[in-house]
């Protein structure tokens, strides 16, 4: 028996009677699934696992006044604006999975735990796949921050209630909600998302942009390449900040549909105009087959290539941070 979609509205071309659907749509039967599994060769860091963390790890401090964002690994980032602070796919544990002794583990720690955080206003979720919706870190949040309000995109507010969320908003693509002051707007991505067997795609998933205080950062998600991205420069004049995934993306013909890979990531900062990048969800988790070291050599080998200077499109070191000029 197929599910009913209760959000479903046929104006829209992401949706479907089921769920949900990409406006460029891919699909990844279970035979590729397969073969990437088969095929499948993870190599190490050029110089080891050890190293790297000596080299691309610091622990965070929050110990600043003034408009902020820190990464803190993977697609985890702490945005900070008049100091109000919205956190971004929060997983502090040490698996990305359903169960704690199995699933893709961590490789550099997290910048720091939980209540080493400072106050919370806002948690935006961009889907519901493990290393974006960690049970346990959005479980810990609740209890230190009860008053925290949590977006996310359609089908996921019934989860987060159940899991002790008191003020939870969703939303679909392009819908906004002011909090405070602060405006968060859904935006469109393309990807896919499913927790189980018999739920791929019953809930949305999305980017945030977030606007405040005359400022404006782009929290771009999970998201393979989409020519969608040429339309924001046409509602979002201005974009301070784009903070924009880099890593899991090998093999291509597997990750293609799943995940940008560098060369990617700069035409998708060229195609939304933003006035500065932040490179995110990369050497954290092993997800996919290229090196944890290798998405921030391919993305500087490229800057040249697209017109695109370091300063610009800024590579930190998890638990480091940038000024919002």
């Amino acid at each position: 028996m197929k599910m009913k979609n209760h959000y479903y509205d046929q104006r829209k071309a992401h949706h479907n009677a089921q769920g949900f659907q990409n406006i460029e749509p891919f699909s990844v039967s279970i035979s590729d699934v397969k073969k990437w599994k088969r095929e499948r060769r993870v190599n190490p860091p050029r110089e080891g696992y050890t190293h790297f963390e000596q080299t691309w790890w610091q622990p965070a401090n929050f110990n600043c006044l003034d408009d902020a964002i820190w990464w803190l690994g993977h697609a985890s980032t702490l945005i900070q604006i008049n100091q109000r602070t919205i956190l971004t796919d929060p997983i502090f544990s040490k698996r990305a999975s359903p169960v704690a002794f199995a699933g893709p583990k961590r490789y550099t720690p997290s910048a720091c735990q939980i209540e080493d955080l400072p106050h919370i206003d806002v948690i935006a979720i961009s889907h519901n796949h493990y290393d974006h919706l960690d049970h346990a870190s959005i479980k810990k949040l609740i209890k230190r921050f009860p008053h925290v309000t949590v977006v996310v995109p359609l089908g996921l507010k019934n989860k987060l209630q159940r899991w002790g969320a008191n003020e939870v908003i969703e939303l679909d693509w392009w819908q906004s909600v002011d909090i405070n002051g602060m405006l968060l707007t859904s935006m469109p991505a393309r990807h896919w998302s499913r927790r189980g067997l018999f739920d791929t795609n019953r809930t949305l998933w999305c980017g945030w942009m977030i606007e405040f205080a005359k400022r404006c950062v782009y929290f771009v998600g999970d998201t393979s390449y989409t020519t969608q991205f040429k339309l924001i420069p046409q509602h979002f004049a201005h974009i301070d900040v784009a903070l924009i995934p880099i890593g899991s993306y090998a093999p291509r013909w597997f990750m293609h549909n799943q995940h940008v890979d560098p060369a990617q990531a700069l035409q998708l900062f060229n195609d939304i105009g933003c006035k500065r990048a932040m490179a995110i969800h990369w050497g954290t988790f092993e997800l996919a087959d290229e090196p944890l070291d290798e998405p921030p050599q391919l993305l500087q080998h490229l800057f040249a290539q697209y017109h695109v200077s370091p300063q610009d499109f800024s590579v930190l070191k998890i638990g480091q941070s940038i000024l919002l000029d």
